[in-house]
C-alpha cells in the first residue's frame, strides 16, 4: 500500500516548501537588490526586446506557443 503521506495531488507541499525555502534564503542573502538591478540592465539592453516579447507572451496565458496571433 502506498503511503498516503507522501501523495501529493494538484499543488505540491514539498515543491512549495522547498520554493519557500529558497525565496527566504535569497532574500536573507541580501541577493534582490542585485538581481534587481541585473534585471533592469537586461531590460534597458539590445536584449530588452526579446525579453518584453517573452513577458507580453507569458501575461497572454500561452506558454506553449499555441496562439501565433503574438
Amino acid at each position: 500500500m502506498q503511503d498516503k503521506s507522501k501523495i501529493e495531488g494538484e499543488g505540491s507541499y514539498s515543491g512549495t516548501k522547498a520554493y519557500d525555502e529558497a525565496t527566504e534564503k535569497f532574500v536573507k542573502d541580501g541577493k534582490v537588490d542585485k538581481a534587481a538591478q541585473e534585471a533592469k540592465r537586461a531590460v534597458d539592453s539590445a536584449e530588452g526586446a526579446e525579453l518584453k516579447k517573452a513577458e507580453d507572451k507569458g501575461k497572454a496565458g500561452d506558454p506553449k506557443g499555441q496562439n501565433k496571433k503574438l
